[in-house]
């Protein structure tokens, strides 16, 4: 098997795990783990694993510089963006957590036209503006009667918040993932997560019962600290020695797909128009806003 077969696996798998995750973690909040104690066990699960293959990769120091970045990194990517999904996941449903996460792109192009003063087309302007269409319809129009999601526009607006701060962590990482092996990166991005979430998350760690948790729920748990955290983001790194960014890109389409179609066979969800409308506004949105520029004619 080939290294770009391998390679091409690998982001399927990344794009599935994070797929199946909305309807997967939702399984155990809040009856078994609240949200905030969720990404406690996430952020320090992964910090330990990164730790342990960081000996496998290089041995790198942190410039002096680079530390103010690396914590803002941390912030956005690692705390806000993880406390926002989690709690909007317990609030919301997993199609609209789906659907939602995916604007991040447009994130990435509205922040890097401020910031490092890339230009804005017609097109990506009206893929920005489809896509926030559908978001807010979302938000506005998609609240349904279900006990297991309390309050939806709530944690639709949360999923937004998410894909807002890792469309700026996406930013912000930028230098530094161009400048330091990602074992190294990522060891020190999720031992600052543990640090700034311990005071927002350890009351609701403490709170969970281990002792009459069900051993599926464990299951889960592994699940989300080892697949959706650990082996997704290594799955990303392997398919992006053998990949174009266009064609790793174009995975952000599969994701919503998968994620509603697990959460229809599981029965954990049900399409709605405004769902459906919504998805087609925000995927058309996030295509037109990502896609590159056609180059001109060949120069002779």
């Amino acid at each position: 098997m080939s290294k770009r077969t391998l390679a091409l696996l690998a982001a399927v798998a990344a794009t599935t795990i994070y797929g199946i995750n909305h309807t997967i973690a939702k399984g155990v909040m809040p009856t078994y783990v609240t949200p905030f104690g969720f990404i406690f066990l996430r952020v320090v699960g992964a910090a330990i694993l990164f730790w342990g293959v960081s000996f496998f990769g290089p041995k790198e120091k942190i410039e002096k510089r680079d530390w103010g970045r690396l914590v803002l990194a941390a912030l956005l990517g690692m705390v806000i963006n993880m406390l926002a999904f989690f709690k909007g996941l317990e609030l919301s449903t997993p199609i609209n957590s789906s659907v939602l996460v995916t604007i991040s792109p447009i994130i990435v192009v509205i922040l890097s036209a401020f910031f490092l003063s890339e230009r804005i087309t017609f097109n990506k302007g009206f893929g920005i503006f489809l896509g926030f269409v559908g978001a807010l319809g979302l938000v506005l129009f998609g609240a349904e009667l279900r006990q297991d999601a309390p309050n939806i526009p709530l944690g639709n607006s949360l999923f937004i918040l998410n894909a807002t701060s890792y469309g700026a962590y996406l930013v912000v990482a930028k230098k530094l993932v161009s400048k330091y092996h990602p074992f190294t990166l990522m060891k020190w991005l999720f031992t600052i997560a543990v640090v700034i979430n311990l005071p927002i998350t350890f009351t609701e760690f403490t709170q969970i019962e281990w002792a009459t948790m069900p051993f599926w729920a464990y299951g889960v748990i592994a699940f989300v600290i080892v697949g959706t955290t650990f082996c997704t983001y290594l799955f990303n790194i392997f398919a992006m020695t053998e990949l174009k960014a266009s064609t790793i890109g174009a995975f952000i389409y599969v994701q919503p797909v998968i994620g509603i179609l697990f959460a229809l066979v599981t029965g954990k969800d049900a399409l709605t128009t405004i769902k459906i409308l919504a998805a087609i506004l925000v995927l058309v949105g996030v295509y037109l806003a990502s896609k590159r520029a056609p180059l001109g004619p060949p120069k002779l």
